[in-house]
């Protein structure tokens, strides 16, 4: 890791824990069908993917919803339903990003996420210190904004190329085994965050 000058970092599974079953058990009780074929852990079907690549918006997305379930529902109870997917961000995990940036490393947020997320929620987890998202990190790459999710390496080459990265200096870290080798095609360093190896470890022992 001596090369490394740039740590790429995924929210949901390595920053945020994540409880995808609870998602799914929400939007059942509000009467969707066949959600639990529509949310994945790493990539989603329709029409949560419009949403998650920016090809719909939050209102569309709500209709869309309403549709497809066949009655009424106010907007906050289906945003509700949709962050219980996000479990928690541990403000311990917010210290070591800190940390890495106090040794020295850019930190760069990559993610599939969705504007409801992204505005309402993670925002908000983000001010448990009194800071910002933005405060974190150097750089921000969501899919919603680019159109493309990971695996597609071109969401790993958005960064690279927008903040003039080199990609034998950036190191990945992920928790989606497809996402790794997906930037490993580019040139990147990636360790995939599970278990033992969560944030926080790789983040204060295996970059010194």
């Amino acid at each position: 890791m001596k090369d490394i000058r740039n740590v790429v970092i995924d929210l949901g599974g390595v920053m945020i824990d994540l409880n995808r079953e609870r998602c799914v058990a929400a939007f059942e009780a509000l009467g969707l069908e066949g959600v639990d074929n529509m949310l994945g852990l790493y990539r989603q079907e329709e029409p949560f993917l419009s949403v998650e690549t920016g090809r719909i918006s939050t209102a569309g997305f709500y209709d869309k919803l309403r549709s497809l379930i066949g009655k009424e529902i106010d907007d906050a109870t289906l945003e509700s339903a949709f962050d219980a997917f996000l479990v928690e961000l541990p403000v311990a995990r917010l210290a070591a990003l800190r940390r890495l940036r106090a040794k020295g490393y850019r930190t760069y947020m990559i993610s599939n996420t969705n504007a409801i997320m992204y505005d309402g929620w993670i925002k908000r987890a983000f001010m448990q210190e009194g800071l910002r998202v933005g405060d974190y990190f150097d750089g921000i790459v969501t899919s919603f904004a680019e159109g493309v999710c990971k695996p597609d390496p071109e969401l790993f080459a958005t960064v690279l190329r927008r903040h003039g990265l080199k990609a034998e200096e950036s190191l990945l870290l992920d928790d989606s085994e497809a996402n790794c080798e997906s930037a490993r095609t580019l040139g990147m360093k990636a360790i995939r965050i599970i278990g033992a190896r969560d944030f926080i470890t790789v983040a204060d022992e295996e970059l010194a």
